[in-house]
Parts: structure tokens; sequence; C-alpha cells
């Protein structure tokens, strides 16, 4: 009965995620061979259907549409198991499929990018996606052949450039990782650190444009407040506050299986496997079994927020940095089992106090209802309408609200919008700058908003809107890319942070 019932919800439901229908635009022609016939008869008139609807659809009429449509059964199988079920003509097939592609490509692709296209892409610049991908490279012919419009077309010419590669210290530019002047820089701050007292104020001037690597650690228990200045304590504070996290630990985690704290254990573990699903160092069950402590301890220990989905995502830039410590090579493949006890547990207690310094300041993201969040993205709202007003109209004329984009901004500090390379220098400005990661985050954000207006103005209904906030192509930005953002940023601040009164309309 209940498949029945799963058959008849799709037959009559044609509009929602899973049915087969024609779309025009796709890459594929339909496999189902019921429609193949009225699919070819209208091709002339999808020709004249404008490119994009100039009807605004809503957010809560897309939202009813798609609410349940993942958790009926899907009776996909059973079609294509039926009697009645026919070979798709192979020549209708590439017929269909020739002529999409035409239209798609008279339609879709601007004249700038036209020429654009897979095989004028040198060898040299070929787009890895992830380290998985370069497994995959021998195969790439067939897959160019099979998606004639892969990303891979209107991307930039840039070296190659992995997504997790050199997670720590990544420049999209292909610059040499170390010139004269990062020497300098090096040096400098290496006299800094070992200083008697190091100055904090000078620490975080440095700090702004970037930490090198090699000192990216120290530099980062410094600013979040972790270690103290005197270099003679370094050593005491780091041993005690270590010992007073396996403390917690000894004291704490074996109530995760009683009835009170379930429902956040449980929360946590669904959470951990999700976190950079790309990037196998965070898929080893070693790192997964960190990320569970230290989660967990932190929301026994914060019980006016508890644990939120999103603070998960906050732990793997320290817990990166500090492993690069002793790692020399890239860290992203790196089987942490090869690491001694000793070294996992400074890695897992520096990870635990750093995140929570960094939540002191944001707490307020994660309490009941987030009204930190809420009162951030209103913020956003308000000083994009004074910056950009024609941004701020065409959200306003498809309406989109900006709580439907910005909250995962602010809930996870646009981590999961940039590469975690990113996420790394971006934190280094975050951490130099006084409330980083409360106060100058909105400026961040309101610049990395507008950088992508031509394309938010490009699109022209909700739900290509939608998209794109959700899905910004930011896959190759390196050091360059976020040192422009954080330049516009600042510059947002030092015209509004003083003066509110002047983005408020």
């Amino acid at each position: 009965m209940a498949a029945d019932n799963s058959k008849q919800f799709w037959k009559r439901s044609a509009k929602l995620p899973g049915s087969i229908q024609p779309v025009y635009g796709a890459q594929h022609p339909p496999l189902d061979p019921r429609l193949t016939k009225n699919f070819i008869k209208e091709r002339s008139k999808v020709n004249t259907v404008p490119l994009k609807s100039k009807k605004a659809s809503s957010f809560h009429e897309f939202a009813r549409n798609t609410s349940d449509a993942w958790d009926i059964g899907d009776d996909e199988e059973e079609d294509f198991s039926s009697s009645s079920f026919q070979t798709l003509n192979s020549k209708v097939a590439l017929a269909t499929a020739a002529q999409v592609l035409e239209n798609h490509s008279k339609l879709r692709v601007k004249p700038e990018r036209s020429q654009s296209t897979t095989s004028d892409v040198p060898a040299s610049y070929k787009v890895i996606k992830s380290s998985s991908d370069a497994q995959l490279s021998r195969n790439s012919s067939d897959t160019c052949l099979r998606n004639p419009l892969h990303k891979q077309q209107s991307l930039p010419l840039r070296p190659i450039i992995p997504l997790v590669a050199r997670i720590s210290d990544q420049n999209a530019s292909g610059a040499p990782p170390m010139t004269v002047r990062e020497k300098t820089r090096l040096e400098k701050f290496r006299q800094l650190l070992s200083s008697h007292n190091t100055d904090l104020d000078e620490l975080r001037k440095c700090s702004w444009p970037g930490v090198p690597r090699e000192v990216r650690p120290v530099t980062w228990r410094l600013l979040s407040g972790y270690l103290p200045a005197n270099t003679e304590r370094r050593k005491l504070t780091l041993q005690r506050k270590r010992e007073e996290y396996f403390g917690f630990i000894e004291q704490y985690y074996d109530s995760r299986n009683e009835e009170h704290h379930q429902d956040t254990y449980r929360q946590i573990h669904i959470d951990i496997p999700r976190t950079n699903p790309l990037i196998p160092l965070f898929q080893q069950p070693l790192v997964q079994e960190i990320f569970e402590r230290i989660l967990f301890i932190w929301a026994i220990r914060h019980p006016a927020s508890g644990y939120v989905q999103g603070i998960n995502d906050l732990v793997t830039p320290f817990f990166v940095v500090f492993l690069s410590e002793y790692v020399e090579e890239d860290v992203e493949n790196f089987d942490v089992t090869n690491l001694s006890q000793d070294m996992l547990r400074s890695i897992e207690a520096d990870s635990f106090w750093c995140m929570s310094k960094l939540l002191d300041g944001i707490q307020d993201n994660y309490t009941f209802a987030q009204p930190g969040i809420q009162k951030k993205v209103k913020a956003l709202e308000e000083l994009v309408s004074r910056i950009d007003e024609q941004v701020h109209n065409h959200f306003r004329r498809y309406e989109v609200e900006y709580l439907q984009f910005a909250f995962r901004w602010m809930n996870n500090l646009l981590m999961r919008e940039l590469p975690l390379r990113c996420t790394i220098r971006l934190w280094d400005t975050y951490q130099s700058e006084p409330e980083g990661f409360s106060h100058f985050h909105l400026y961040v954000c309101a610049a990395f908003l507008i950088k992508w207006r031509k394309e938010i103005l490009d699109e022209e209904d909700f739900q290509g809107l939608l998209m794109l906030l959700q899905n910004l192509p930011t896959i190759h930005w390196g050091n360059e890319e976020i040192g422009l953002l954080l330049a516009e940023a600042y510059r947002l601040k030092y015209m509004f942070a003083d003066a509110p009164n002047h983005y408020r309309r």
C-alpha cells in the first residue's frame, strides 16, 4: 500500500524533485521513453520561451513544493524494471542531446566566455577540484565527452590548485611560497615571539596581512589569549591547561550515554562525518573521536547554548594549524596514527581551548533562538541597503530574505563558502582584529556579498538567486582573493563602524 501511495505521489506531483520530465537546458536527454516524443515535438516551442521567468516565486512556495519530496520512497527502480520499459533509441537520444546543447550554448553562454572551452585550456592549467580527482584523471577524456558543458570551460586560466592541497598556506596566484619579503616577515615574527614579553599589539599588526605557516600555531595561541605574552610562563601554562582539559574528559565524557546528554552526543556523532567530507584527514576515525570529545566537553560546560550545528566546523582550522606544528608535508592526507599519543593530546587540548576562546566572544550566536545571528543578519541587510541599493532592491524584488543565505554565513563564519585554506588565512586577520569574529565578520560578509553583485543581478528568479548564493564559486580562492576581500571589508568598517546610524534608514 505504501508503495502505491509513493507512486501516486510522484505521478500527481510532477514538479517535485525526483520526477522525470523534459528540462530545457539539461545536459542529458530525458530517460523516460514516454516523454521523448513530446519533448521532440515541443522543441520548437521551447526555443521561444524566455530564458528566465520574470515572475517572482517566493521561498515559501519553493519550500512547500519540496519539503516532503525526499521523505517518500522513489519508485524509479520499479519503473526501470517494469515490462513496459523500452530501450531509448540511440539516434533520437543523440539528436535530442545535440539540439539541447545547441540551444543551451546560444542562450546561456555569454559572448565573452563562449571562446573559453575545455579544448582551449592548456594541459598545465587543468583544474583539479580535490585530491581524489587526481586519481580519476585517467578517465577525464571520457567524462568530458559525456559532459561537454563541464564547469571547466567557464573557469579562469589558473595553475593547478587542488581543493584541499596545501590547506595551511595556499596562494591562488601560484606565487612562490617563500619570497624575500616573506622571509623578512617570518624573521620579524620570530623576533617578536622570542622576546621576553611579546608585544601583542605589534604581533596583531604583523598578523593582519597573514601569518607565516611556520609560526602560525604559536601566534594563534597568543592572539586567542590562550598563551601568556611572557615566554617563561608559556610552557607551564600549556602543561596546566592540557592537564585541565583531560581532567574534563575523565570527569564528564562517560556521561555522554546518560539520558540527559544522549541527544547532545547523538547530534555531535551525526555531524562529525559531515565536517569537511572532501578532506580525508577528517574522515579518519581517530580524528572524529577527537572532535567528538572536544565538542561534547564544550557543550556540557556551556549549558546556556549547548551544542548547536555549525560549531563542529569551528574546530577544524585550529586542528589543522596545530597539527601542522608536527607535520612538514600537506596535512589533508596525513595519517594521524603516525603521531605519538603526547602529540595528539597536545593538538586536541589546544584546539579545545582556542575554540572555547573564540566562542566566548560569539556565544549569543548559539543560545536559544540564536539572537546574535538574527541581529547580525539584520545589520547586514541594513548595511547592504546603504552600500549597494541596487543589489538590495534586487533581493526584495524576487522575495529573497537575507536570513535564507546569510544565516549560514554567520553561523559557520563563512566556512561553508570558502576552502579551508582560505578560512585559515581569514582567521589570521580575525584574531588580529579587535572583536574580529563578533564584529569585523559583519563587514567581511558585506564585502563578500557585493563581490558577487554582477552574478546576483544576472539572476532573475528566486530559485536562481538562492542557488547562486548557496554555491558561490570560490573553489580557486587563495591568499590573494582573501586579501582583497579583507581590504574591502576594512574600508567598509572604516566608513560605517564608528557611525552605525550612517547605515540605518
